[in-house]
């Protein structure tokens, strides 16, 4: 690949080097040029549906376009429409559990948090029995399956957070089936609301506990009611009416009056025995009233193609939706415009761009994607993966960058999803030419692979790499370990989804010009080889690329319009 000069301000990358076997070469003024302007007021905080948006994928097709990329959109476009479903809860007239000696009604934020998907004027659920269902998984390459064919039309299923094994105890058979303190995705909300609404549910509640879940109750009950998804076909709209998180207490007391124990049974939910257990004699009751409307938005997509084999494709993603408009903070700023997450991301992805359209054509196709709506729960990439342009099958790799740390180079590179796939030993192979080492992320157990655009790719079998810079403390050349723990608690306690995630003078690219670069080279690697990523034995997505395999043994190298 041809390599672009590199102007380096020493304001933003003192000491930085590029290393010799780069074959991605990043500019850091560049990459502050683009966050500068995405981050502006002009843009309003990028959130989907407004005015923001429509500057937004303006600037992002003029670039692409300036950048000699071809639109890589269905039909030829530049964009591939999203349209989104937008909920907001009112005021219950009734919620809670009918115990039975008594009424126990919720309160909401307090005993309960819920919201819904469907497109319905209200949220009626009519005293439905209840079912205790453990963590609610059904991984039968694992071995396990809670539901045991119970019928759970019309009930409301309560689960147990994470993992059946996250708490295991030594010794316990199912210490380490669930790769023990590591999430896998069956310990996400958003698998056990998917397996409600697939086993019959009209409501799903998960019992909240903050080490399990990898987060306080005042992180659950932000949303306000609030919810997006994608708009669905009639016949693909969940079954579960509300959606939610019960209280601690609240589930205790609740198990409490049916004369269950919820400690006794969560240890009970941690065997392969375990089956569905009826809270007897309670049922649950909600009427509550729903506004929703319909939001389109868009992805955009960029396309270079490939020479030789351009049925094959590897795509890059980052996205390029914030949070909007807030309340003014401490300076009075109320555009919440995501300077780090995710417009440094898409800064890299120009920056790749660059580098390859300034080298001989790709053997493989490449797309870069933007996608819309990850704040609102990975909907861009999820509308893709469900509606894909490319298919997945011939789709060789997904690699996302969302968040990059800017607090200078580092001597690692933090790796999100150990044990998932190929590429992590294709990322330390090319660390290693930067001088760079691979450190897994330092909290697994908070699910950070399944939490940003790449997964979607990924549960449709599509192998994935993920760069996220609060994904694990960075062992920064000053300072580091300790360094890079206190750049993660600043970011994350102070700016994380709010107005002062703004780019600054103060900021270090070094090591994000470093990250960009690594995930660069690999991308023109799988570009120009002829390499299929694999997905590694355990991976819960493995058997789903595995059907596949006959589509990639065609070599199918047929163009797309």
């Amino acid at each position: 690949m041809k390599t672009l000069p590199i102007a380096i301000a020493a304001a933003l990358v003192a000491a930085a080097v590029q290393p010799a076997a780069a074959k991605v070469a990043v500019d850091p003024i560049r990459l502050t040029e683009t966050v500068k302007t995405l981050a502006s007021d002009l843009f309003e905080g990028r959130a989907p549906g407004t005015a923001g948006e429509e500057r937004t994928i303006g600037y992002l097709v003029a670039r692409f376009e300036a950048l000699g990329l071809e639109p890589g959109g269905p039909g030829g476009q530049w964009v591939q429409t999203v349209p989104l479903l937008h909920t907001r809860l009112g005021t219950p007239t009734t919620l809670g559990f009918q115990e039975p000696k008594r009424a126990m009604p919720l309160v909401p934020a307090k005993d309960v948090y819920v919201s819904t998907v469907r497109p319905d004027d209200a949220a009626r659920i009519a005293n439905a029995p209840v079912v205790f269902v453990g963590h609610g998984v059904k991984a039968p390459e694992r071995g396990w399956d809670d539901f045991k064919g119970a019928d759970l039309k019309g009930k409301v299923v309560i689960f147990l957070v994470n993992d059946p094994d996250f708490a295991a105890r030594p010794g316990e058979a199912v210490a380490g089936r669930f790769g023990g303190r590591t999430m896998t995705y069956y310990g996400r909300w958003t698998y056990k609301f998917e397996e409600a609404a697939r086993q019959g549910a009209v409501g799903a509640l998960i019992v909240h506990e903050t080490t399990g879940a990898g987060y306080g109750w005042n992180v659950v009950i932000s949303g306000g009611g609030e919810n997006y998804d994608i708009v669905r076909k009639p016949e693909e709209v969940t079954s579960v009416a509300l959606q939610g998180w019960l209280s601690g207490d609240a589930a205790t007391r609740l198990f409490a009056s049916a004369g269950l124990d919820l400690t006794k049974l969560s240890a009970a939910a941690r065997s392969p025995d375990f089956r569905p257990v009826e809270l007897k004699g309670v049922t649950f009751a909600a009427d509550v009233p729903v506004a929703h409307e319909t939001v389109t938005s868009r992805n955009v997509l960029a396309r270079l193609p490939g020479a030789q084999r351009p049925g094959e494709v590897v795509m890059l993603g980052a996205h390029w939706d914030a949070y909007g408009a807030g309340k003014p903070d401490a300076q009075g700023r109320i555009y919440r415009a995501g300077a780090n997450d995710d417009a440094l991301g898409i800064a890299g992805l120009f920056e790749i761009a660059r580098a390859m359209k300034a080298g001989p054509a790709p053997a493989r196709s490449v797309v870069f994607a933007a996608w819309t709506a990850e704040e609102r729960g990975l909907l861009g990439s999820e509308y893709y993966a469900a509606n894909p342009v490319y298919p997945v099958e011939t789709t060789v790799a997904n690699l996302a960058i969302d968040i990059l740390q800017t607090a200078g180079p580092a001597k690692d590179v933090v790796l999100v999803g150990k044990g998932q796939g190929t590429l992590e030993d294709d990322l330390t192979r090319v660390a290693a030419t930067q001088g760079r080492t691979v450190t897994p992320e330092s909290l697994p157990e908070r699910g950070l692979f399944y939490r940003a655009d790449h997964f979607s790719l990924a549960k449709r079998g599509v192998p994935v790499l993920l760069l996220m810079g609060i994904a694990g403390a960075s062992d920064l050349k000053q300072g580091g370990v300790k360094a890079g723990q206190a750049w993660i608690d600043a970011y994350t306690g102070q700016c994380y989804h709010q107005a002062c995630d703004a780019w600054s003078p103060d900021w270090n690219l070094a090591g994000a010009v470093e990250d960009i670069d690594l995930l660069g080279t690999i991308a023109e690697e799988l570009a120009n080889g002829g390499a299929w990523p694999q997905w590694k034995p355990g991976s819960e997505f493995k058997a789903i690329r595995d059907r596949s395999a006959a589509a990639r043994r065609r070599g199918d190298s047929r163009p797309f319009p």
